[in-house]
């Protein structure tokens, strides 16, 4: 005669069922985690990429596609450079750094090993830490085999977190060809309007250094025009002010500038006399005055 089933069996036979599901469901997600994450790789680099081009001027999202990414982002090498000479660093050079490789070389993790770093200590007016002591350039050279355009990637800390993007600078190593950010935490319809067309096309054409090789440009308070200078966001201060942080440490002497200032030399350029663009600005009260470009506190705030 079978025993009757009791209350504690019913619920080792629930907690059977549950687990085995669970476990299911543990294997299937990983297995679709394992599957996807070379097409997640692909799509990142594909997005990395479409940026970088868009910041050059030779991606027009609503109209190029993704092949046409593959095709453009062809024209440009990947080099690393030693932010510290100036320097490209070959493939013997990168294996003695532990650099594994340039393509897969990613500067932001690098920024996080204290071997591949520089902590900025106290002077850190771009908020971000510490940089990387090598970079991750694309250069687009001429026939000649001189720069046509070179794309730098920038970042910075805006009002919410970092501000990641591409800087391009014409031939001259010194007029702004174009620039786009890509990853941002940024207040939606503030600080956000970073990523606009119309606010990015105010870099085109300006001037990155004047003739004595000091950074020229950044960002004013928005409403307040200044020549070769770029407009500020309305409402968006504190945004603004991380950007204008951002470009000028990044075209600084712990930046780019001995790169560029080398490569200007290699390829026989030299910093331009040309009269420099003056930007539009807002409706407000005249002024001249530029947002300082000094670190601030981010803890707390809001968008000014």
């Amino acid at each position: 005669m079978s025993q009757p089933k009791t209350k504690s069996n019913s619920n080792m036979k629930t907690i059977s069922v549950a687990l085995t599901l669970c476990l299911v469901c543990s294997v299937l997600v990983s297995a679709m985690a394992v599957g996807l994450k070379p097409m997640q790789t692909k799509n990142q680099a594909l997005d990395l990429n479409k940026n970088i081009l868009v910041a050059a001027d030779l991606f027009d999202p609503a109209k190029d596609t993704n092949a046409d990414v593959a095709q453009r982002f062809a024209d440009f090498d990947v080099k690393i450079v030693d932010l510290k000479t100036g320097d490209y660093l070959a493939d013997e050079d990168l294996a003695k750094v532990g650099i594994a490789d340039r393509d897969s070389y990613d500067a932001n993790q690098a920024s996080k090993n204290k071997a591949l770093s520089e902590d900025l200590g106290n002077d850190d007016p771009a908020g971000i830490g510490s940089k990387p002591k090598y970079a991750k350039v694309f250069v687009k050279e001429d026939a000649s085999g001189n720069p046509e355009m070179v794309v730098l990637p920038i970042k910075g800390y805006g009002l919410w977190g970092t501000i990641y993007g591409f800087l391009t600078l014409e031939g001259d190593l010194n007029t702004i060809k174009g620039i786009s950010f890509y990853q941002h935490k940024e207040t939606p319809g503030l600080g956000a309007r970073i990523e606009e067309p119309k606010w990015r096309a105010q870099w085109t054409g300006i001037h990155s250094y004047d003739e004595s090789g000091n950074v020229a440009t950044g960002v004013t308070k928005a409403g307040n025009p200044k020549d070769n200078w770029v407009d500020g966001i309305s409402g968006a201060t504190l945004t603004s002010r991380g950007v204008s942080n951002m470009i000028q440490f990044w075209l600084g002497d712990r930046g780019y500038k001995p790169y560029l200032d080398h490569l200007r030399e290699k390829s026989g350029q030299k910093l331009s006399s040309e009269p420099q663009k003056t930007t539009s600005a807002s409706a407000a009260t005249p002024s001249t005055q530029a947002i300082p470009s000094t670190p601030i506190s981010y803890a707390h705030v809001k968008e000014a």
